[in-house]
């Protein structure tokens, strides 16, 4: 473990730009004015409370939550959340949702021209244990066109949202796998100007969770403020 030292705050363009132009949404959404600091009450810095009761144990595992198996490759996809100084959270709950094999969501504003999975709704959650371990079983998401520009195509990728002991606390980012080809074409991944840092929503193969004859294994670790933090949409 690092030792602690005093807050080190994220370096210009290790997190999303409000504004990316590429991204259409970001001109529509992105503030044209300074933002204003709202003061949190006790509301917003003590609640809700995620705790084992409210958590189902077998949303972790997203493809035995229907009646058959998902069609696609299975993955593992594990890893922890930690601070700046790699302490890890306890207690934080992770939530992921994503695109079936064949790149749609189960939602009805997904119309895109592909299959539903009967067997996959594509969304789990579990608590980070003592040491800010999370692990999901689940399926490879596919690549998906959504209209940004000309002939765009969204990486395969995995969202995450993590909440610390209040709302207020909620952070969501997005995972993506390593050697996609499509991450040097997509606004959003490239809305991150540091390359390093884009790196860091790159998850990596992972030997030591593989599966044998089941399952490849993914680690992306979620670091939450620093220097090194994982860059956060906004």
């Amino acid at each position: 473990m690092k030792p602690v030292v005093a807050y080190r705050a994220a370096r210009a363009g290790t997190q999303p730009d409000h504004l990316h132009p590429p991204y259409g949404s970001s001109v529509k959404r992105a503030p044209t004015r300074a933002l204003v600091a709202l003061p949190h009450t006790l509301t917003e810095v003590t609640g809700p409370v995620f705790g084992p009761e409210v958590v189902d144990p077998g949303a972790v595992d997203l493809t035995r939550r229907h009646a058959a198996a998902p069609l696609g490759e299975r993955i593992v996809v594990s890893g922890a959340v930690i601070d700046e100084d790699e302490r890890p959270l306890a207690g934080a709950l992770v939530e992921v949702w994503q695109a079936n094999a064949a790149g749609r969501y189960r939602h009805a504003v997904d119309q895109h021209d592909a299959p539903l999975d009967p067997n996959f709704t594509g969304c789990g959650h579990a608590l980070t244990d003592g040491e800010g371990r999370f692990r999901f079983v689940t399926i490879r998401p596919g690549a998906y066109p959504w209209r940004n520009h000309a002939n765009a195509w969204r990486p395969a990728h995995i969202h995450f949202s993590v909440f610390g002991p209040a709302f207020a606390t909620r952070l969501v980012t997005q995972m993506y796998f390593p050697g996609d080809p499509l991450l040097p074409f997509d606004p959003i991944f490239n809305c991150t100007a540091d390359a390093a840092a884009r790196e860091r929503l790159i998850a990596r193969f992972d030997w030591e969770t593989t599966l044998p004859e089941h399952a490849l294994g993914f680690r992306f670790d979620l670091v939450l403020s620093g220097r090194d933090a994982t860059p956060m949409e906004l």
